[in-house]
């Protein structure tokens, strides 16, 4: 089924044509929205993102438009903006403070005794900084968020952003060096 009898098929509310739509584009649709939410949300939670997706498509297929490109990236959007909007509502619902399971999984602990040793730095002076400091970077290097949309979910500006993570880094570049010094003596 093409992309026009899909959407033709949805406004005349056959279930045929949905559910071709929901065959066709659910796992692009999950990998999508999975992408956002990975850190974040449950499976439940991603499952849902995209079955929003889809009823978005039942009820308002007269917002796609064919002259401004295809159902797949037009799904793919729509996908992405309720991921990135249940992103938000959950990071403000679930703020907490950092925890170090969370790090640590997320650092991928290697069994080597010294890379223990780094990690368990690494982590002690992350935590040492101010809370807004150590979640900008937790978002950039762990959930890997790109400074605009840290920027957008911590209401900063983009230049905030990116000056809190170079003084950040720097903090924790000294704080790291500083122990490994110390190790050495």
């Amino acid at each position: 089924m093409t992309d026009k009898q899909m959407i033709t098929g949805i406004s005349q509310h056959d279930d045929k044509a949905i559910a071709e739509a929901i065959e066709t584009y659910s796992r692009l649709l999950w990998k999508i929205v999975s992408a956002v939410l990975t850190n974040v949300a449950s499976r439940e939670d991603i499952e849902e993102c995209v079955a929003d997706t889809f009823v978005y498509l039942w009820g308002s297929h007269d917002r796609f438009s064919e002259q401004k490109g295809s159902l797949k990236n037009w799904l793919c959007l729509v996908a992405r903006s309720r991921a990135i909007d249940r992103y938000r509502a959950t990071v403000k619902r679930n703020e907490s403070p950092l925890d170090e399971t969370v790090l640590m999984k997320n650092m991928r602990i290697f069994n080597d005794t010294e890379s223990i040793v780094i990690q368990h730095d690494l982590l002690s002076s992350v935590n040492m900084l101010e809370q807004q400091d150590r979640e900008i970077i937790v978002r950039r290097y762990m959930c890997q968020q790109k400074p605009k949309e840290i920027s957008m979910a911590l209401g900063l500006s983009i230049r905030q952003v990116e000056n809190r993570l170079y003084r950040s880094k720097a903090r924790l570049r000294e704080q790291l060096t500083s122990a490994e010094g110390d190790l050495r003596q």
